[in-house]
Formats: C-alpha cells, structure tokens, sequence
C-alpha cells in the first residue's frame, strides 16, 4: 500500500484541465476543420470534387464540403492546383443537426458546434448521462478513440458521463461505425432498450454518413438511417477532444469555450 502511495505521488496530477483550462497541445499531423478561400478556386475546375473518395465536395460547388462524408484524407488539398483548401486546428467539428456540417464559402468564420439539448432533457442529463456504446461494423478507430476519454489523463466521469454494459442502463447510444446489415437488428432492439428520452450520438464518418463504405449495398450509410441522431461527431476517426468537446456541449457543460457547472 505503501508502495503505491509513493507511486501515486510521484506521478502527480495527470488529468488535463480542459474545459476549466487550455485544451491539450494537439500535434502537428491533427487535422481540423477544413478552410477553403473560394476566391483561389479556379473556374470550371473540379479537381478537389474528383479526387474525393466520398463525394464530400459538391461538384457544382467545390468550395463546400461536407463534414459528415469527409474523411480529412487531404486528397483535395493535395489535388487543387491553387491550395485554395487547407486544414485548420478547430477541433470543434461536432453539431445537432446534420445540415450543420457543410463548410461552406458563407460560413468559413462560423464554428460548427454541438448546441445544448432542450431544457428538459438538459435537466434530467447533464449532471449523469451513461451511454451504451455501439460498435456498428466500425474499424475499431473511433471506437479506440473514444476509449481514450475512459484513461486517467481524459477522465470522462468528472463530467458525470459513463459507458455502460446494458441498454437497460443507458440514457443513450454512442454509435460508431457504417451501420452494416448484420447489425440492424442489433442496433434497433439496442436503441428499443433504453428508455425513454434516450439520446443518439453518431461518431465518426462512418456513422453519420457510411463513410468509406457509402453507397455499399451491405452498409445503411450511418445511424440516421435506422434511429434518430442528436449529435454528430465526424471524423476519421475524430480526435477524443472532439468527441470530448461535442459530449460537454451537447449536456450544456461548456459554451464558447467556457465550463458550466
């Protein structure tokens, strides 16, 4: 006991103070989200939209992509001859609604945004939400990424939120993955489980769009198809500060950067 009482203070505080302080030091390969100067965007040209293996560019509007398909690959910052798209260090990409995900050359100073649930639900989750995760034909990624939050350094029960074993248990799903055939079923009488209200979180691209499988015959492309969504969180898979930071928004635990409660 002795032994691991010294061990203890020798190793010191090793929680990050995000949100009460700065964020952690993200590295230099992270990529947030994208910008786009539209005025660099030749005429006609349509390489970013072609070199795009989901189809996150509108192809009659190259400077919009779409969050939810986007697989911050860089393919089409690699492809556009005028650099005219790069990645940013906003790791803030979360969002309520599923039309909130589109960069567009009229938002490029907008945030997206997870925005608190209603006061209802607010009340009865923001101090204790326990979430059953959904492993929906996923790569493992997200899901690694958000087992990250459960580690000494990210500490995701300070905030009252919990992974549990049953749905019964549950106030809500956190679904990751293309959402496969093979896993229809299981996630409808998962979601049929918890009670109600319950809440939804899509995490990753995959979840809210099918991701690199979009369009396959044996994948539902994303949650939505099957259950209704209250937070998308896209990525690919996305950082544990942006699955983090969606979380703390989406229970009013944090605005503007600043913690509530």
């Amino acid at each position: 006991m002795i032994k691991v009482i010294l061990a203890r203070l020798q190793q010191k505080h090793r929680t990050m103070t995000y949100p009460d302080g700065a964020p952690p030091p993200l590295p230099d390969r992270f990529r947030g989200r994208p910008v786009i100067d539209a005025a660099k965007c030749p005429d006609g040209c349509r390489a970013c939209f072609e070199a795009c293996p989901t189809g996150a560019l509108d192809a009659n509007d190259p400077a919009r992509i779409d969050l939810g398909k986007c697989l911050f690959c860089t393919e089409c910052a690699h492809a556009c001859p005028q650099k005219a798209i790069t990645h940013s260090n906003n790791y803030q990409l979360a969002a309520r609604n599923r039309s909130e995900l589109i960069v567009a050359r009229e938002r490029q100073a907008v945030e997206v945004v997870g925005a608190a649930l209603d006061a209802k639900l607010k009340k009865l989750l923001g101090r204790s939400l326990k979430l059953r995760q959904v492993s929906a034909a996923g790569c493992n990624a997200c899901e690694a990424d958000t087992n990250v939050l459960g580690t000494v350094g990210w500490d995701l029960g300070r905030f009252g939120i919990q992974f549990v074993a049953s749905p019964r248990h549950a106030d809500g799903l956190l679904v990751t993955g293309p959402v496969s055939k093979n896993m229809e079923l299981a996630l409808k009488k998962t979601y049929d489980a918890v009670s109600d209200p319950r809440i939804v979180i899509a995490v990753g691209t995959c979840a809210i769009s099918g991701g690199p499988y979009i369009g396959h015959t044996q994948v539902n492309n994303g949650v939505a198809a099957l259950v209704p969504v209250d937070l998308y969180v896209p990525g690919c898979p996305p950082h544990p500060l942006t699955i983090l930071d969606g979380l703390l928004r989406l229970i009013g635990r944090i605005e503007d950067g600043v913690r509530k409660g």
